[in-house]
């Protein structure tokens, strides 16, 4: 693949705008009546390397997983913490969107950022995210973690396309910069 990489958002969220419920649950997303995998292999396939926050990685941690769930991909993980990196996920701590900037400028398929609401919110805010893809299901939850937080940032989007999966709505999103 040539050309710049992307760093794509590939997230579900609640009607109202949350992505966990305020336990970090994800119960209510489950409930909802999908079809397959409702895109994910799809998306899957076009990355080769993951971003999460260090709050994220540990919520994957505790929630005793066979094997870790990017285990073919390369995979970085913001920290403020000096972590010793494992055989799956390297933990970085340098400035965000230096090293994004540095991975987009290397060969290789999209970059994919997995979560959480505040590193996503940093990524925003430094108009890192080149696409969104966002699966919307019919669930109000009333409170819990935002998908978007509140701050001193706006963005443009241009709609690339809609898909829905039986009960959820995929929307797709170009940045426009």
């Amino acid at each position: 693949m040539t050309g710049k990489r992307k760093v794509v958002l590939f997230i579900a969220a609640s009607l109202d705008g949350y992505i966990a419920a305020k336990d970090e649950s994800l119960e209510w997303l489950f409930k909802v009546e999908g079809e397959g995998d409702n895109g994910y292999s799809e998306f899957y396939d076009t990355v080769d390397t993951v971003l999460m926050g260090k709050k994220t990685y540990d919520w994957l941690m505790n929630h005793e997983l066979e094997e870790f769930p990017y285990k073919n991909k390369e995979c970085f993980v913001f920290t403020r913490s000096q972590i010793q990196g494992t055989e799956d996920v390297t933990f970085i701590n340098d400035d965000v969107t230096t090293f994004t900037n540095q991975l987009k400028e290397q060969e290789g398929k999209n970059i994919w950022i997995v979560g959480g609401g505040g590193l996503l919110h940093s990524f925003l805010k430094e108009k890192l995210v080149d696409e969104m893809i966002l699966t919307v299901a019919p669930t109000i939850i009333g409170n819990g973690i935002p998908l978007f937080k509140e701050g001193d940032y706006q963005l443009d989007l241009s709609l690339k396309g809609t898909r829905n999966f039986n009960q959820f709505v995929e929307l797709h999103y170009c940045v426009e910069k």
